[in-house]
């Protein structure tokens, strides 16, 4: 794939997730919706990854904060979407293991999970202006 190709498949496939994330919250799938907005945010930054090079290949990492510092993205976020990324990190975590589910399940009703989904497109946007 040329850079052009992969910036354009980790586009493609956070854009996918915003559409899944959607889905789950209109099924009622709080906690899942969040954890899809998270790996949207995510595959968002890798995109800028991969931008940066020829050769670059995105890091295997979860971590928001970590991919946005080493895609040269985070100095240009203001303090709103700095501490979104935080809000998003332990969505990642919490919806793979069992016995993180509850203490995070309880803070996504139908209210918290739209705004989530709202910001993670936001960003995703803020990010594709950015490349």
């Amino acid at each position: 794939m040329k850079p052009n190709e992969n910036v354009k498949y980790w586009l493609d496939l956070a854009q996918e997730d915003i559409h899944v994330a959607r889905v789950l919250l209109n099924g009622g799938k709080m906690l899942y919706a969040g954890f899809i907005c998270h790996l949207s945010a995510e595959k968002g930054l890798k995109a800028v990854i991969v931008n940066m090079g020829d050769d670059v290949i995105p890091p295997k990492t979860h971590d928001l904060v970590k991919l946005a510092k080493q895609s040269g993205i985070y100095m240009k976020m203001d303090d709103e979407q700095k501490d979104f990324l935080e809000l998003l990190l332990p969505l990642n975590i919490e919806a793979r293991y069992p016995s993180y589910k509850g203490s995070i399940a309880a803070s996504l009703d139908e209210s918290n999970s739209k705004k989530i989904l709202i910001r993670t497109e936001a960003l995703l946007a803020w990010i594709k202006q950015q490349l």
